[in-house]
């Protein structure tokens, strides 16, 4: 479904499969950087760690220093926005598309909804001021203003907002107030696309999805 954009930008578009018997939620959506229970698990095992293989492999293959930016929708833009506060990814650009949940740049919020119960260093002012620099878009369809079957509703969530995309509206300007009122760099973006629903292929079709992408 994002073969479109490769056709519109002529960029390689590779799409890993992350099987959900193997990549339950806590291993996806939330990369492996803690576990049903919330117990941190060592970062040597945290999924993110297969992505600089797969950008590696991929220029191998290509016998160019590729650059690269990440997309994902739904659960994908979950794994992309988690993946901006925890992997050392390399990418140009990432872009969370209609996320269920965001992570927010706070300490009293659990795990994957804030930092909270993580621990140091990611429970320190470094690290979020590291997150907030990361070269993160937030990309939502207007039109994902409800909840459905597949939305997180728990509380955790629905502090966040009541759907996708007021929870992303809300962590985008939590996160962009936090860093200017403490004179921190910011370089995330808010881009949408004008009544998108929940639909990933619609969002991948939408004009919008260049400026999402840093392309425009």
């Amino acid at each position: 479904h994002a073969e479109g954009l490769a056709e519109r930008t002529g960029m390689l578009v590779v799409a890993p499969e992350f099987p959900r018997a193997t990549y339950p939620g806590w291993r996806y959506n939330r990369g492996g950087v803690a576990d049903d229970a919330n117990v941190v698990q060592p970062p040597a095992t945290w999924t993110y760690n297969l992505v600089p293989k797969i950008v590696d492999a991929v220029r191998r293959a290509e016998g160019k220093p590729l650059p690269w930016i990440g997309i994902g929708h739904s659960a994908g833009g979950q794994f992309v926005v988690r993946m901006a506060a925890f992997a050392d990814h390399g990418a140009e650009r990432l872009v969370a598309a209609n996320p269920g949940s965001l992570l927010f740049p706070r300490t009293d919020w659990t795990f994957g909804y804030g930092f909270g119960g993580l621990g140091q260093p990611y429970e320190g002012e470094a690290w979020t001021r590291r997150y907030l620099r990361q070269p993160l878009t937030v990309y939502q369809g207007t039109a994902d203003d409800r909840p459905d079957e597949d939305l997180d509703v728990s509380f955790e969530a629905n502090r966040q907002g009541p759907a996708r995309y007021q929870r992303g509206q809300a962590a985008f300007v939590y996160a962009r107030s936090l860093a200017a009122s403490k004179g921190w760099p910011f370089a995330w973006r808010l881009v949408t696309a004008g009544g998108v629903p929940h639909d990933h292929e619609k969002m991948f079709a939408h004009p919008a999805v260049m400026r999402a992408l840093g392309l425009r």
